[in-house]
């Protein structure tokens, strides 16, 4: 029986020796290495912080103390630890969340898994600890170099800096990268306190050099004050912290456990706001992973576990045609540039920025930066291309209708894995993005159901200049091409069946397409004419749709996101306001949290699937 198996609390873990640590974590890795290669995850941030975590709870006493993980990808060490060690089912229906989660464990706190908010909350918990006498318990927050190039972590550290008496510890891992490596000026200063001798070896240099130089002592003192003064924000950039009033440890190699310990024992003692800078390298321990430079690691699918090569071949995904369609059209147009948010190779950019590396800005995790931004190039003459994951543009909804849809700003947003994403659970589900976006004057949102219809929606998104437009695709693999065979007033009719005296319209909305076409098949069956449309410019909703809606007996909406104010809505609306009284009948999404599931599963749960379309139809038509 190995150590692992018999820790089933962070006490145990803080009974171990110091021999026993190192085979802990030995023993951790091998763990994940062989549990994450069956089932898919986050690997490479969780082989970089096994020590760090082991050393959190040794020095700290969860749950009394508060661990807050930035993101959360990097918790399965911690959940290892807090006696969670079935990690057959991770990140699948029943089985543990590939985030923290409240539902799992009294160690677990925050499970939003959006980046650069882990400080805000650990602000608030100390605040709530300071006013409610609990001044002997500790909050630690986790937070990467990626994370803090995000506004939000620099806004709570300001904050932070204000409650000099706050227990509270700030964890820096810094492993040079969050999806991509970090960018910007803070990671230049953490390259700097990296690789930079410390502050006070070079005084004590300085200080040696002085003395062998026979000044008189007015003169030495004048010169050495002169050397702090000159050395301190070169070769001591932790200033920078220092100033705001957060005392600085560090920087700490972050796989001596020992000395990760020391410092987090110190950081504990002081009773203040602390930074402990820890260096990490990310994938540690997993040869194929400290050799990948493109990052494949962060996130795997079902690998093998000696080669980390994927188990199935990749099939052609959705990314991979927006990575090649906006090479194409940045290749046409030299006024086209592309902004992403930390995730070049995610979100399909990397092939751009390799043709085209003057023209891809990488913000860092700054959606709202990134929206503004676009919103001033856009003034200066270029069209921005913003790539990003459809649950992150909810961080900048703001910055996109006041200062790109009011200022009439040609920008175009492109947000992959919309709708169900599954198994990454209730805050990577990118399904809040048409009902959100609704709302917005101006915007034009394109939801396009193949790769031909893709690549047309990108082609047209970049010619509109003063407007807002958003192209928004699924996660994973592309499905066939589906045709249209017929076009009225700019709208696909993608089928046209049955033989019944009553219509129905079916309007799909992007990916669900295939769904649409299943569904008008089963209602032909039972006796009805069906005509499946697709306006693929969902928003606003065209005047050729309403007009189609006015033509049929009862209308029905299939979209794969939230249906309180998605597409459905707006079709009903228009068509009221046309005066039309035909019923509109809108599938979609809930507005709740979705737990960890794969796709297909929430898609069966939510009744989005064609059998379940055709039965409340059929009820709503009173035909059973």
């Amino acid at each position: 029986m190995g150590l692992l198996e018999r820790i089933g609390s962070p006490a145990d873990v803080r009974a171990l020796t110091p021999a026993d640590v190192e085979q802990l974590a030995r023993e951790i890795r091998a763990f994940l290495v062989e549990s994450v290669s069956r089932t898919g995850g986050h690997l490479g941030p969780n082989l970089g912080v096994v020590e760090l975590t082991i050393a959190m709870h040794r020095v700290f006493e969860s749950p009394a103390d508060t661990f807050v993980f930035d993101t959360g990808h990097q918790s399965y060490v911690h959940k290892l630890l807090t006696g969670r060690q079935d990690f057959s089912q991770l990140r699948r229906r029943g089985g543990i969340s590939g985030y923290p989660s409240r539902g799992e464990s009294e160690h677990d706190v925050v499970e939003n898994s959006h980046a650069s908010t882990a400080l805000s909350w650990a602000d608030g918990i100390a605040k709530a600890n300071e006013l409610q006498g609990r001044g002997d318990r500790s909050v630690v927050a986790v937070i990467g170099d990626g994370a803090l190039t995000g506004g939000m972590a620099w806004e709570a550290l300001n904050n932070i800096a204000d409650g000099q008496d706050r227990r509270l510890v700030i964890v820096v891992n810094d492993n040079g990268r969050s999806y991509d490596p970090t960018i910007g000026g803070l990671a230049h200063h953490l390259d700097t306190l990296r690789t930079t001798q410390g502050y006070e070896s070079v005084l004590s240099w300085g200080k040696r050099t002085l003395r062998r130089s026979g000044l008189p002592g007015r003169a030495a003192y004048d010169a050495l004050h002169g050397l702090k003064k000159g050395i301190k924000d070169v070769v001591a950039p932790q200033g920078m912290f220092e100033d705001l009033g957060i005392k600085y440890v560090g920087p700490v190699d972050g796989h001596d456990e020992p000395a990760v310990e020391r410092a987090m024992r110190r950081a504990r003692a002081y009773g203040g706001p602390v930074i402990v800078h820890v260096i990490t390298e990310k994938g540690r321990g997993y040869t194929p992973a400290e050799q990948d430079i493109a990052d494949r690691f962060h996130a795997v699918g079902q690998i093998h576990p000696e080669t980390g090569l994927p188990l199935a071949p990749s099939r052609f995904e959705w990314t991979s045609v927006f990575a090649d369609e906006i090479v194409r059209i940045g290749r046409r147009r030299p006024d086209v540039v592309a902004i992403t948010a930390a995730m070049l190779q995610p979100v399909g950019l990397a092939p751009f920025a390799a043709e085209f590396p003057g023209r891809v800005f990488d913000v860092g995790i700054a959606e709202q930066h990134a929206a503004t931004s676009a919103a001033g190039m856009a003034f200066g003459g270029l069209h921005p291309v913003v790539a990003l994951y459809a649950t992150f543009l909810n961080r900048a909804f703001d910055q996109v209708l006041m200062d790109v849809a009011l200022h009439r700003a040609g920008v175009t947003f492109v947000l992959d894995r919309a709708g169900l994403t599954g198994a990454d659970g209730a805050s990577h589900n990118g399904m809040w993005d048409m009902a959100m976006l609704g709302v917005v004057p101006g915007l034009r949102l394109a939801a396009p159901r193949d790769e031909a219809t893709l690549r047309t929606a990108l082609r047209e998104a970049v010619d509109v200049d003063d407007a807002p437009t958003v192209v928004r695709y699924p996660k994973g693999a592309m499905g066939e091409a589906i045709d249209a065979v017929d076009e009225v007033d700019g709208v696909d009719v993608l089928t046209r069946t049955g033989a019944g005296e009553r219509s129905v319209l079916l309007v799909a909305v992007g990916a669900m397409a295939t769904t649409a076409l299943e569904t008008a098949d089963m209602l032909a069956a039972h006796g009805l004419r069906a005509t499946v449309v697709d306006p693929r410019w969902v928003l606003p909703v065209a005047p050729g749709l309403v007009k189609l809606v006015g033509e049929h007996d009862h209308v029905v909406t299939i979209e794969d996101g939230v249906v309180d104010g998605g597409v459905g809505s707006a079709v009903a609306q228009r068509a009221r306001e046309a005066g039309i009284s035909t019923p509109v009948q809108a599938f979609g999404i809930p507005r709740a949290f979705l737990d960890h599931a794969t796709r297909e599963q929430l898609v069966g749960t939510l009744r989005l699937g064609p059998a379940d379309i055709t039965r409340d139809v059929l009820r709503a038509l009173g035909e059973r």
